[in-house]
């Protein structure tokens, strides 16, 4: 009905509007106009007698008979306020009180209206705040690693405008100031957090460089498990360093740095494998830092076996240099190509439409140093090479780049690299990278490497054999941090250990000899943790000893009265003996009877029980999470889980990056060091913001990645972006 009026009233507007009205005088005995939407109208009669309301601010006539109403009206204000017809800035202001008046008005009128009933008036339940969308403006821009600049952007200026016309967009020098600001609060917050933080911390150093300027950043990392049980990783410092700097500099740096941050006497571990003068810095540091608990330094496995393979293939250059020849000259040109394709056939081989090795760079000079290319390479081509035997046999233009009893040492080269390659890529996927999840990796890939010393073709001997050698110092450094993690875990405990132990050392008095310097190490750990929560909860500790006995609870005296009474208690009549006096003879009792009984501790208790199972009897390998069942069994090993906390927390396998990767784009590049760590850190920091937050039709949070591997890294698809 009030569709029709409101249609009715249009079409009579039109026909009116050139015609001027006469206010109508009052008449005493006429009905009052009580609604408030008169405030806004004017009635006026037109010559032919009939009666409209004149809009105060478009002057449009709308009818205003007796049986007309006004919701015909209160629906025109809506669309006089959203015209092109803009009223001073007053005025709108006065208008909306008025629709909110209007709207209560209403709701008094007629209890049963909802937000929805159609009063003409757009009623928004979030007003508008300029202070906050500032912020928000902010917080985009550091969360997405956007310029400066893009508020002078005309595009995203007319996208603001139109959204909210209300927003002031503010300056590129304010916008820097607001983001500047995220970071102050939140590194307050942070420092806080830390403070706090029932566990110790570890720390990784990495360097960066600039990507227009000989400028070098060390990027400084703490890793830590919550109260929650939950493993988080921030970035603390973003700093310029002087590539020429010292050693003692850089460890200088780090302290101070570490003390600013309030955890210098909370480290547990540290790890510079991407560090200037790792080698120098690292004893330095724990030195520096060394407190009543034992410091690891630990090299990342999965830096070193990247390393420890790419400097070994080396030796074996000479025959993945003549693979890569083989392959160039198939693809010299279409007829070799064909020719390729009949050895294929004759060689009953179903070629793919497209071969991986053919994407390939074959020229030798120009391939990067990345062993898992050389990998895929390989995988690829042995999958043809009967077919490149077949060619170079019968083809007069081909000499034999590879010959037939090369292939063999081809393809137990690849098999060798298979076993690295799918270890290595499992690294970087793991959502919680736990301490415990790599000791039995690590293991069978230095078992293997002492099974491939002996391997029949030389070169992949040579190869094994020199891995072997780096791959042992790497391992003497990182065992301790390694095995303690895994006994940890509940699915291994010592199994773990003396299982590769005795498999890795044929000696058995050798294998003996390292697992029990494994135990005491573990045991010593766990005394001083011990101590440490004796001495806060003031009870006596309970230590461990290694021979099921922990501790002995020691009593004194014989003769326990056990009528209830003690000394004077003779003296007294028999209704005067108290409730205590009774109790006296049963603490006696127990003191007496308790003689010579041990208390274990929870390490006691745990080493007691068996290694965890599924229902099928097996290791849990996929769903296990170490950090929920320690969240869980904290009450009952509650010393034995502040150490887990520390020691799992332990970064044992960082995922390395490569020198471009590790570069500043040029946005960053450009900026004071002051503002690059400001925007880096305090990106890193909003993720925790971010957490379980999906954009519909976009991708989740990527679990382990930061701010530096995000927007800021220079070989990354979103720096166009961050270009002026």
């Amino acid at each position: 009905m009030s569709e029709q009026l409101a249609e009715g009233s249009h079409s009579h507007s039109h026909a009116t509007a050139g015609i001027v009205g006469v206010a109508v005088p009052h008449n005493p005995r006429a009905r009052r106009l009580r609604s408030k939407v008169w405030n806004d109208f004017s009635k006026e009669r037109l010559p032919d007698g009939t009666c409209v309301a004149v809009c105060h601010h478009c002057h449009k006539q709308l009818t205003a008979s007796s049986r007309s109403g006004t919701t015909h009206l209160k629906n025109h204000l809506a669309v006089c306020l959203s015209t092109g017809i803009r009223p001073a800035r007053g005025r709108r202001r006065k208008l909306v009180v008025r629709r909110l008046l209007l709207r209560q008005v209403d709701q008094n009128a007629n209890p049963l209206a909802t937000d929805s009933t159609p009063i003409g008036i757009g009623y928004d339940p979030n007003p508008f705040d300029q202070e906050t969308s500032r912020q928000d403006l902010a917080r985009m821009i550091v969360r997405h690693g956007y310029r400066f600049s893009i508020v002078d952007d005309l595009g995203f200026r007319t996208f603001v405008t139109n959204l909210q016309p209300g927003f002031r967009i503010p300056n590129r020098e304010s916008v820097q100031s607001d983001c500047m600001r995220i970071h102050d609060t939140a590194r307050c917050s942070l420092r806080a957090a830390l403070s706090n933080l029932p566990s110790r911390v570890s720390l990784s150093a990495d360097m960066w460089r600039s990507a227009v300027a000989s400028t070098d950043y060390l990027s400084l990392t703490c890793h830590y498990i919550t109260e929650e049980w939950e493993l988080r990783k921030k970035i603390l410092n973003f700093i310029q360093v002087d590539s020429a700097s010292t050693s003692s500099e850089i460890t200088t740096t780090i302290l101070e740095k570490c003390r600013e941050w309030g955890i210098e006497k909370k480290i547990v571990s540290v790890v510079l494998d991407n560090c200037l003068y790792s080698d120098e810095v690292g004893p330095e540091l724990l030195r520096m830092l060394h407190n009543k608990f034992e410091l690891f330094h630990v090299r990342s496995c999965a830096h070193i076996l990247n390393l420890i393979i790419e400097e070994s293939l080396e030796l074996v250059c000479d025959l993945t240099d003549r693979v890569r020849e083989s392959i160039g000259y198939v693809k010299s040109s279409q007829v070799r190509f064909m020719r390729f394709e009949e050895a294929a056939k004759q060689c009953s081989l179903q070629l793919d439409p497209r071969p991986t090795f053919l994407a390939h760079d074959t020229n030798s000079n120009n391939v990067n140093n990345n062993w898992a290319s050389l990998y895929v390479l390989l995988e690829s081509v042995c999958r043809y090479q009967k077919a490149f035997a077949r060619l170079f046999e019968w083809d007069p233009e081909c000499r034999p780049y590879v010959s037939a009893d090369d292939w063999p040492a081809v393809s137990a080269l690849t098999e060798c690299l298979d076993v690295l390659y799918h270890t290595m890529e499992k690294l970087p996927t793991v959502e919680n990278p736990t301490a415990n999840l790599y000791f039995n990796e690590i293991c069978a890939i230095h078992l293997l490497l002492k099974e491939w010393c002996t391997n029949r073709y030389p070169v992949v001997a040579t190869m094994a054999a020199q891995m072997l050698e780096k791959f042992e110092q790497y391992w003497e450094v990182n065992k301790i941090v390694m095995a303690f993690a895994s006994i940890l875990d509940p699915r291994y405990k010592t199994k773990s250990v003396e299982y590769f132990f005795r498999v890795l050392y044929k000696d058995p008095y050798e294998s003996k000899a390292r697992i029990d310097s494994i135990q005491t190490s573990f045991i010593r750990l766990y005394n001083e943790y011990a101590a440490e929560s004796a001495g806060q909860s003031k009870n006596e500790p309970v230590f461990y000893k290694g021979t099921g006995r922990a501790g002995t609870v020691t009593g004194s005296g014989s003769g326990v009265d056990y009528s209830g009474g003690g000394a004077g208690t003779h003296n007294k009549t028999f209704s005067r003996i108290t409730l205590s006096d009774a109790k006296r003879g049963l603490d006696q009792y127990l003191e007496e009877t308790s003689c010579g009984q041990t208390v274990k501790s929870d390490l006691d208790l745990y080493l007691e029980e068996a290694v965890l199972r599924n229902k099928e009897g097996r290791v849990d390998e996929a769903s296990f999470d170490v950090l929920a069942w320690w969240k869980a069994f904290s009450p009952k090993y509650p010393v034995l889980s502040l150490m887990a906390r520390d020691v799992l927390g332990v970064p044992v396998s960082i995922v390395p990056l490569d020198g471009d990767a590790r570069t500043l784009n040029d946005y960053l590049s450009t900026m004071d060091p002051v503002t690059v760590q400001g925007l880096i850190c305090a990106q890193d920091w909003l993720r925790d913001e971010d957490q379980g937050l999906k954009v519909e039709g976009g991708p989740a949070n990527a679990p382990g990645t930061s701010a530096l591997n995000g927007s800021y890294g220079a070989n990354k698809a979103d720096v166009p972006m961050l270009t002026n």
